[in-house]
């Protein structure tokens, strides 16, 4: 199996994670390209049950290098915390297994805090942000105003830097929000107690690559949420504030040079989405709420209940082509099994007329969606391994999705843990 990155084909929350887990065994490195810590990638092993936010999913792997690339929005506390907590389930972490670029910029708190206030001031207009301090941050990357995680390798220019920053940063906090703003001396107290602790595991990752590229190595590439988040190809402006698209790993993870010869696209069975923006199939009421239960749709970062609707081909169609999926992988299977009939979002309805095309994002709003319905299986499946021994309505759903999105399904997940797979 040659180089492969992992991907969300929709709003986020596909399962990208316990992918990763599964698949990370045929690989040698698995680097977190983009985003921070603003979602969960929830694995099941024999550890026990993660919420990941920051660390790649290969963590649990023996032998396997994991890197936080240069693309990643760099929280040294929320980093620490999960590591600590991933420590404490008895999963060795050390500079070997776990490697972070020295130029991923770091998240501050005043990122955290700015993200906060402007949702705030935004009121009922707000864009769903998780107050991780992504938006905030990624905005100061593009000014070139954030510190890199290689500069606490070198303090004698670390202090000059950020009291350049805090200046024009209180400027903002105070001026604009009415915050209190920050002190020098809370910001070098802060890095000599986050900035230290991360520090054994900084490296110029860029070297360590291309060392295993030439070694011939094979690499993961994780992505965090889905296509429909993607800042440029998203619903704009309820994104995240970077690419999640599988065309920006090589950037992100720190090797330019990188190719990927498959793209392993993640789709739930049904649609959920955390946070605001359009959502063209989302269901409410009772019917909302029998499916968020049955799947556990509680945002793994925040807690708070997902949306939910039947699985939209529409969008899930457009996904595979922005990511140029190869394979696809449908994840919880097993949560439909309660349904006598499936509903599908075939299709939209825009001014009108039936279409199959993802509109522009100020259309989405408008747009309804066209529902139909298949047989369920009305049966427990979550024992199932293999293709043949699936219900052959769970077979026909799987078929009918992969012929009107164009891709192929390889694997079926039907359960959280690592074994509750379908290769196909």
């Amino acid at each position: 199996m040659s180089n492969c990155a992992i991907v969300g084909i929709n709003w986020g929350d596909e399962g990208k994670g316990r992918m990763v887990d599964l698949i990370t065994q045929d690989y040698d490195v698995v680097i977190r390209y983009q985003g921070g810590g603003n979602a969960g990638h929830t694995v099941v092993n024999e550890f026990g049950k993660f919420a990941l936010h920051l660390l790649p999913s290969g963590i649990f792997r023996q032998g396997v290098v994991n890197i936080l690339g240069n693309g990643v929005a760099l929280d040294p506390e929320s980093l620490w915390t999960e590591m600590e907590d991933v420590r404490a389930k008895g999963v060795s972490l050390t500079p070997e297994n776990l490697k972070i670029s020295d130029r991923a910029s770091l998240l501050l708190p005043w990122h955290r805090e700015l993200d906060g206030l402007e949702e705030a001031r935004l009121k009922d207009k707000k864009y769903g942000s998780t107050k991780q301090g992504i938006a905030p941050f990624y905005s100061d990357k593009y000014q070139k105003k954030t510190i890199m995680a290689g500069e606490l390798l070198h303090p004698e220019h670390l202090r000059e830097h950020v009291a350049d920053l805090l200046e024009w940063k209180n400027l903002t906090l105070q001026k604009v929000y009415g915050a209190e703003g920050y002190t020098i001396e809370q910001m070098m107290d802060w890095f000599a107690d986050y900035g230290e602790k991360i520090k054994p595991y900084i490296c110029n990752t860029t070297t360590l690559l291309r060392d295993a590229q030439k070694a011939g190595k094979k690499f993961l590439f994780e992505a965090q949420l889905g296509s429909l988040r993607d800042l440029d190809y998203g619903i704009y402006p309820y994104t995240t504030s970077s690419n999640a698209i599988a065309a920006y790993a090589p950037v992100g993870s720190g090797l330019p040079s990188a190719k990927i010869e498959e793209i392993v696209g993640v789709v739930k069975a049904y649609s959920t989405c955390v946070g605001e923006g359009p959502f063209t199939c989302e269901w409410f009421g009772d019917e909302a709420e029998e499916l968020r239960k049955a799947g556990s749709e509680y945002g793994a970062k925040t807690g708070r209940p997902r949306r939910v609707g039947p699985i939209d081909l529409v969008a899930t169609r457009y996904g595979v082509e922005c990511q140029a999926a190869t394979n696809i992988a449908l994840t919880k299977m097993d949560i439909l099994s309660y349904m006598e009939k499936i509903p599908v979002c075939t299709h939209y309805v825009l001014n009108g007329e039936q279409t199959d095309e993802f509109p522009f994002p100020v259309l989405l709003g408008d747009a309804k969606p066209v529902i139909e319905y298949v047989p369920g299986w009305k049966c427990d499946i979550s024992g199932v391994r293999k293709w043949s021994d699936l219900p052959k309505a769970a077979q026909d759903y799987v078929l009918m999705i992969e012929k009107a999105i164009g891709c192929h399904i390889g694997y079926v997940s039907v359960g959280p843990e690592r074994d509750s797979i379908i290769i196909r």
